[in-house]
């Protein structure tokens, strides 16, 4: 299982580091420069609208396909053609409330506008990732790979087009990038189902609505998840942008910010992906056989994330000033932010374990104290802070939920941290707070804090040599 993780996780970072970063940074920061902090601001609050609502798409079925799959694959079959037919419906019931909300916040005709396209745009990503679920349910993971990077690859060649090229001799604007997103997410999710069609059951389209209800019954408890840790994670920008005097701006600068979180977060679901269905399996199979996979999996992202964060935090104003055309706002509110990396990758590992074993309930009742903590720290930090204040709310909040969950599957699966261990971790954070600083003025600070952390990863066995040495030499679980 171990080997499975491994595997899975290069070929999926492989294809990601090559997508991924080059459409954020690319094209979506490129939009940015071009259509001005304020245009940008506007777009961002909508979209975190949209992200936060569209657990009203899902309900929780995304996650529990996934274990459901990963437990007894059969069931895909049965289950397909109904709950897409499903889906369909809380489309329109989303759309609905979606509008709502927006013409609640008063936002002006043009916002509505955009939101709309946005709205569509969640139908389709989600309709996206419930093919996906299917596919970490099988364990296809290659295939699942392939997907999660195609629609970024699409707005990498058609926003190229539009921004570098006189072939189109179209103005960017906000509007266009959004119809962009769309088509990008349409071509996706029809490759992502024509793909499935010989594992599902065809027509893909029957209405059965007793079946429905019963298996969002079933699913809730993830829907009361999922719209709960996005409410504390996605309500920053858009509180930014309502509260805040200069909001559109504010929320700009946030999102310079934010972009490069965003990337690594990528990267961060691509871990909590793969490890979910494999914690359902190993927990319905063998419960002793998690720990093994949460020690190799542990080690290797809060390692490497804390690697990430002296990095980035150190270095700073060169990663923002390289992007943007001005971002020397955006410095102090992206340091808060990457602090706060850490904490999001502690919730990729522990709270996608306690998802897995069902343990909803503390995953919830933290969440709820979170959304209430970060709204507090928000109402009070946004007016005399603004974006500074928000990253800062979005830093104790994560931490908050992250220590919660930490110490609870301590409890739960009577996990025993080490001396060895605590003082590894010691070692490695003392180093690199020692080089960071020893060369701070040094223009190859980045090279120097990557070499000793990545060298100390490898001798602190951070990152398991035996576990890569099997990973290629045998690998029969990978397909």
């Amino acid at each position: 299982m171990q080997k499975t993780f491994l595997s899975s996780l290069l070929i999926t970072i492989f294809l990601n580091l090559l997508i991924k970063p080059l459409a954020l940074f690319g094209i979506d920061a490129t939009v940015q420069n071009r259509v001005g902090t304020e245009e940008y601001g506007l777009y961002f609050s909508l979209l975190n609208l949209s992200v936060i609502l569209n657990m009203l798409l899902d309900l929780g079925i995304n996650n529990y396909t996934t274990k459901r799959i990963a437990q007894s694959p059969e069931i895909a079959q049965r289950y397909f053609a109904k709950v897409f037919s499903f889906r369909l419906l809380l489309f329109l019931f989303y759309f609905i409330v979606l509008m709502f909300f927006a013409y609640g916040l008063s936002y002006s005709s043009k916002a509505l506008y955009i939101l709309s396209i946005l709205g569509v745009n969640q139908f389709l990503v989600m309709s996206t990732a419930y093919c996906r679920s299917h596919f970490a349910g099988f364990h296809f993971f290659k295939l699942d790979a392939l997907i999660s990077v195609l629609d970024r690859f699409l707005l990498i060649v058609i926003g190229s087009l539009f921004l570098f090229t006189n072939y189109t001799k179209t103005i960017m604007t906000i509007e266009l990038f959004v119809w962009i997103h769309f088509f990008c997410y349409f071509i996706t999710f029809s490759v992502a189902i024509f793909l499935l069609f010989k594992h599902i059951e065809k027509p893909f389209i029957k209405w059965d609505l007793p079946f429905s209800l019963s298996f969002v019954k079933r699913s809730l408890p993830y829907a009361i998840l999922v719209v709960l840790m996005l409410l504390y994670t996605r309500l920053d920008g858009v509180m930014l942008e309502r509260i805040h005097s200069n909001g559109a701006y504010e929320s700009g600068i946030f999102a310079q910010g934010f972009r490069l979180l965003d990337a690594l977060f990528m990267f961060g679901m691509i871990f909590s992906g793969i490890l979910f269905p494999m914690f359902s399996k190993q927990l319905k199979n063998d419960i002793s056989g998690v720990k093994p996979l949460l020690k190799t999996s542990g080690n290797l992202l809060i390692s490497g994330a804390i690697l990430i964060v002296f990095v980035t935090t150190y270095n700073a104003y060169f990663f923002l000033n390289l992007i943007y055309d001005k971002a020397n706002e955006s410095v102090q509110p992206f340091q808060w932010l990457m602090i706060g990396f850490l904490a999001i990758c502690m919730n990729f590992i522990f709270g996608t374990l306690l998802t897995a074993n069902g343990n909803l309930r503390i995953l919830n009742i933290s969440s709820a104290f979170g959304i209430i903590l970060n709204v507090g720290l928000n109402f009070y930090l946004i007016p005399t802070h603004g974006a500074e204040g928000s990253a800062f709310a979005s830093f104790v909040t994560q931490s908050f939920v992250a220590l919660i969950q930490f110490f609870y599957c301590l409890k739960v699966f009577k996990l025993a941290i080490s001396m060895k261990t605590i003082f590894n971790y010691f070692i490695f954070i003392t180093l690199l707070v020692f080089v960071s600083n020893w060369q701070s003025n040094n223009h190859f600070l980045i090279v120097f804090q990557l070499s000793i952390g990545v060298l100390l990863m490898f001798i602190l066995s951070f990152v398991d040599l035996k576990n890569l040495k099997d990973l290629f030499l045998r690998n029969p679980n990978f397909k």
